[in-house]
């Protein structure tokens, strides 16, 4: 167990140590990836997203719908910026539309 600090942090540090001591960030960079494409994205999409999953810097989206995968595609830079910008780091460099 670690040893106690006697200073004072904000709840927030504390969370941050703890996400860092732990090696828990690439599992919510997960997490906060699919919640933010599913705000971004809006119900429409969202209805045809069968799967979103990151892995490294690569996002994987599967959507069931070919018609919507083809008129996403024009815009995936846009989307990566998108998502980007959501999460306050850049964590996807790539999308790869199933």
């Amino acid at each position: 167990m670690p040893k106690r600090n006697n200073e004072h942090i904000s709840i927030s540090d504390a969370l941050k140590e703890f996400v860092e001591i732990n090696k828990l960030e690439k599992g919510l960079n997960k997490v906060n990836v699919a919640d933010a494409w599913a705000k971004l994205m809006g119900n429409g999409v969202n209805n045809y997203t069968t799967a979103v999953n990151l892995e490294r810097d690569t996002l994987y989206v599967q959507l069931s719908s070919s018609v919507l995968r083809e008129e996403l595609s024009y815009g995936k830079q846009k989307i990566i910026n998108m998502l980007n910008e959501e999460l306050g780091k850049e964590i996807i460099k790539k999308l790869i539309l199933r």
